[in-house]
C-alpha cells in the first residue's frame, strides 16, 4: 500500500526540475499578454483618431491660422481638418509628386504641388492642386490651369509623407519628387516661411480641367484587433503546450 502511494507522489526533485521551465514560460506568457493588451489600447486610440478624422473631413471649412501658429499645429490634432485660405500661386516653384496610380482612371501621373503665398502674410503653404496624367506633366500642356492673381481654395491639411527603404530618390532638378515633403521642396527652391504641412485642394474645377483636385485618399490601417488576437492566441497556445509538457513530465517520473 505504501509503495503505491510513493509511486503516485511527486517528489521535491521533480518539482525543482520544473522551476526554470516554469519561470521562462511565465515570463513569455506575461510578455505575450502584455503585447495583446497594448494592441487593444492602440485599437481604442486608433478608433478615436478615425472618428476625429471623419468629423474633420465632413466639417465646414475654417480659416487657416496665421503663419506664427503653423509650427504648433501637430499632425494628430490637425491633419484632415478642412481649411480655407486665400493667396497667390507661385507656379515657378511647382513640384510634381509621382504617383503610380492616380486620378479616376487609376493611371500613372503626378500630384501638382504649388506654393501659395497666403494673402496678407509672408508665409507659404504648398497646395496639392490635384492630379495630372503623364501626358500632362509639362505645364505648357495645361497652361489654362496656371491661375494668376489671388485665389481662394478649400482643402484638407496633410502631414508630410514619410520615406521608406523602397522610395526612389527625388529628382529636384527635374521638379520630380516621390514623397510629399513641403520643407524639402521649400529648401530646394529656397523658399522661406513655408508651412511644414500641405493642403489637398478639394474637387473645385481648375480652368482647362487640370489639375483635378479632390485626390485625397483616406486609407488609415486599423489592424490592431487582429494583432491583439494574434498575441492573445500565442499566449493561449503557450499555456496549453506548457501545461501538456508539465503533465507529461510528471507522468514520466
Amino acid at each position: 500500500m505504501s509503495e503505491r502511494k510513493n509511486r503516485g507522489a511527486i517528489s521535491a526533485g521533480q518539482w525543482r526540475r520544473l522551476i526554470w521551465p516554469v519561470l521562462f514560460a511565465s515570463i513569455a506568457f506575461a510578455i505575450l499578454v502584455s503585447l495583446g493588451i497594448w494592441q487593444m489600447q492602440r485599437l481604442h486610440w486608433k478608433e478615436d483618431l478615425l472618428a476625429k478624422i471623419d468629423s474633420r473631413v465632413h466639417a465646414a471649412p475654417v480659416t487657416l491660422p496665421p503663419p506664427a501658429q503653423w509650427a504648433a499645429m501637430s499632425d494628430e490634432e490637425y491633419e484632415y481638418t478642412r481649411y480655407q485660405l486665400t493667396g497667390t500661386f507661385e507656379h515657378r516653384w511647382e513640384a510634381l509628386i509621382f504617383r503610380p496610380i492616380g486620378g479616376t482612371d487609376r493611371q500613372p501621373g503626378y500630384q501638382v504641388l504649388t506654393p501659395m503665398r497666403v494673402s496678407g502674410t509672408d508665409g507659404y503653404v504648398l497646395v496639392n492642386r490635384g492630379f495630372v496624367p503623364e501626358a500632362l506633366k509639362a505645364t505648357s500642356s495645361r497652361a489654362a490651369g496656371q491661375i494668376d492673381g489671388e485665389v481662394r481654395i478649400t482643402g484638407l491639411l496633410r502631414a508630410p509623407e514619410l520615406r521608406s527603404a523602397f522610395t526612389p530618390a527625388d529628382e529636384p532638378s527635374k521638379g520630380l519628387w516621390y514623397t510629399r515633403d513641403p520643407l524639402a521642396i521649400a529648401r530646394h527652391f529656397g523658399i522661406e516661411g513655408v508651412a511644414g504641412f500641405s493642403i489637398d485642394a478639394d474637387e473645385a474645377p481648375n480652368p482647362g480641367g487640370w489639375p483635378k483636385g479632390g485626390t485625397t485618399v483616406i486609407a488609415i490601417k486599423n489592424d490592431h484587433l487582429s494583432y491583439a488576437a494574434t498575441w492573445f492566441g500565442l499566449a493561449a497556445t503557450l499555456l496549453a503546450v506548457f501545461s501538456l509538457f508539465v503533465w507529461r513530465h510528471l507522468r514520466s517520473c
